[in-house]
């Protein structure tokens, strides 16, 4: 028994979820949504809830069961609160900077690197330019482009410096054994 697909998934007020067949269609005070569900899961809607069935126990259909759920709150959430992803910059001379919409990256290379945030995407640069804020109502995107920015410059072990998520633990390393 799958226990997050049984779960109901409250529609808060302002939002409006629209079913045809296995297409959904979420909208919301941030933004609208679409995405297409497997054929097996019937996805239904009464008063306010959103409901998830499945058609057999088999464990595939138990897998796909929680995962429809979960893609199915996620865009719920997205246009209602939406979602966000904080970078913290550690290094001497890195730092980042707004270019209009893009955000621009100074963290060691030779040049800065730049990136445009894709539809309903924004960037957000704090805390003297040490602190990047992505946010979306899309998790899956807003996750993607995090992962992305900091994989330009990933937290090194020796001196901690580089791009890591907000309360991301990096392990340091001692170094040279002569160095103190």
């Amino acid at each position: 028994m799958s226990r997050i697909g049984n779960l109901p998934i409250q529609v808060p007020k302002g939002v409006k979820v629209d079913v045809q067949g296995q297409t959904v269609k979420v909208t919301g005070p941030k933004g609208k949504l679409e995405q297409s569900f497997r054929s097996e899961m019937a996805i239904g809607i009464d008063d306010g809830v959103l409901v998830v069935k499945r058609p057999s126990d088999s464990r595939q259909h138990k897998a796909v069961h929680g995962l429809t759920r979960a893609l199915l709150n996620n865009m719920v959430v997205g246009v209602s609160e939406g979602f966000s992803k904080t970078l913290e910059i550690e290094g001497v001379g890195y730092r980042a900077a707004m270019d209009g919409k893009a955000l621009v990256l100074n963290v060691g290379y030779s040049h800065p690197i730049r990136f445009e945030p894709p539809a309903d995407v924004t960037f957000a640069v704090e805390d003297r330019s040490k602190t990047v804020i992505i946010s979306g109502i899309d998790k899956q995107v807003v996750g993607e482009l995090a992962a992305q920015i900091r994989k330009t410059r990933p937290p090194e072990p020796y001196k901690g410096k580089g791009i890591r998520y907000r309360g991301e633990y990096v392990r340091r390393k001692a170094g040279k054994a002569g160095k103190v």
